[in-house]
């Protein structure tokens, strides 16, 4: 972590590298008032400036010209974001005016933040956990109404106060075995006895907890969903009236798509990434079959796989037959009335097309818990340490026939992948691939 240098005071800017009528540049460190009031144009009142106020003013230039209008809010010790003395920097959104603003913080003493460096400090500073520090980001990225206010309630604090609540069971089932193992052999000891209950109830939370993961993500990075069949059975037609836009072509000759075209839709509220693919056939052109090949490998991957059949001699690969992910549609349907089940729509007229939206969102909608209001997580790092603590209890249960030092040893493994997820128990390599992902400014 030798990047994240915590003794240096830092500035980002918090707002796009964009033209716009105001920019918002953070300051974060011990020194940061000082060292803002050398370049102020009222250094005293910034000095005298308690926390949580706004002092307006100027930025000088070295040679004492005004560089911009800015207001400034100061944090005190304590009382700001990353728990350091900082000040954020309101100005205009000029890029010129933003260069001058950087140049002229580093001439006062401040270097440009890392990645995730304001929410490195906070975590540092005790001002939140690990699962704190991820919800920041997905709050950032997030791509829908429900992954924003999932990431808004790990946030809250909700997740960690989960974790410790699960935590502080396992320590005392912990504390109970190394009572018996601070114990001499021949001191008179009541037996320890496994306690079953207690730890299938702990697993069980554990497991409903991980179980959310797969809904988390779907709302976090979008279902993806792939339409597929033979080639020429209207499979770009279909994904040109869903995304309301010419981006696939159209043409009756057959293999004109031949590598997928993939894009950003909403449907009914649920992100969706939405692929069109190439034709499955047998072919003999190299290029056509690597897109068949790559169609297979979509397939493999979706959560939903919009199968596009002949109206009339509708034909289901028999690798799909079974597929629950499987939706059948009979396309053409203005051109040939459709036979047997399945879904029929035409995207010239545009019949079928809501239910088949219908259907999609309702499928969409049970794999991504819509209904359910509890707790989700979206953190692939946070399922695998609580796929792993849950393994180390289930083994510990194996084992409970063994002496309790042994045992100590599943609940003792147990507790550090707890402590991964919330940053109890951490290393550099983790903390630089978690940070490393975030915004400047954050």
């Amino acid at each position: 972590m030798n990047e994240y240098n915590v003794d240096q005071p830092i500035y980002a800017l918090a707002t796009a590298w964009a033209p716009s009528a105001l920019a918002v540049v953070r300051t974060s460190g011990t020194g940061s008032v000082e060292l803002l009031s050398r370049i102020f144009s009222s250094p005293g009142r910034l000095m005298n400036a308690a926390s949580k106020t706004l002092v307006h003013g100027y930025l000088r230039a070295e040679d004492g010209s005004n560089i911009d209008e800015v207001v400034l809010a100061v944090y005190r010790q304590g009382s700001g974001y990353t728990g350091e003395e900082a000040v954020e920097i309101s100005c205009h959104g000029s890029l010129t005016t933003l260069k001058r603003v950087f140049v002229r913080l580093e001439e006062a003493g401040f270097r440009l933040a890392n990645k995730g460096e304001f929410t490195f400090r906070a975590f540092m500073h005790g001002r939140m956990d690990l699962t704190q520090a991820e919800a920041v980001e997905e709050i950032i990225s997030s791509r829908s109404v429900k992954s924003q206010e999932q990431a808004l309630d790990r946030l809250s604090g909700r997740l960690s106060a989960r974790l410790n609540e699960i935590r502080n069971r396992l320590v005392g089932i912990l504390a109970s075995l190394e009572v018996q193992l601070d114990y001499a052999e021949d001191e008179i000891l009541e037996e320890w006895v496994y306690p079953v209950s207690e730890v299938d109830s702990i697993i069980s939370s554990l497991q409903l907890l991980s179980s959310t993961y797969a809904a988390g993500k779907i709302w976090r990075d979008g279902a993806k969903v792939v339409l597929a069949g033979a080639a020429n059975a209207g499979k770009s037609s279909l994904f040109n009236f869903l995304v309301r836009e010419d981006r696939s072509i159209v043409s009756p000759i057959e293999g004109t798509t031949r590598d997928y075209i993939e894009t950003d839709i909403d449907l009914k509220g649920i992100p969706v990434r939405l692929f069109d693919t190439a034709g499955l056939r047998e072919s003999g052109d190299l290029i056509e079959a690597e897109g068949i090949r790559r169609t297979q490998a979509l397939i493999d991957e979706a959560d939903l796989i919009i199968l596009l059949a002949d109206s009339a001699d509708p034909v289901i690969p028999s690798s799909l037959a079974d597929d629950k992910r499987l939706i059948l549609v009979h396309s053409k349907s203005d051109l040939a009335p459709a036979e047997g089940h399945g879904i029929s729509v035409s995207s010239v007229t545009g019949e079928g097309i809501e239910d088949l939206v219908d259907e999609i969102a309702r499928r969409l909608g049970a794999l991504s818990g819509e209904k359910d209001q509890s707790l989700v997580i979206d953190s692939e790092r946070q399922h695998d340490y609580l796929e792993a603590c849950i393994s180390c209890l289930e083994a510990s249960r194996e084992a409970s026939g063994q002496s309790v030092d042994i045992i100590a040893l599943f609940f003792q493994a147990a507790l550090e992948n707890l402590g991964y997820i919330t940053g109890e128990v951490t290393n550099e390599e983790l903390l630089d691939r978690l940070f490393s992902d975030f915004c400047l400014g954050k």
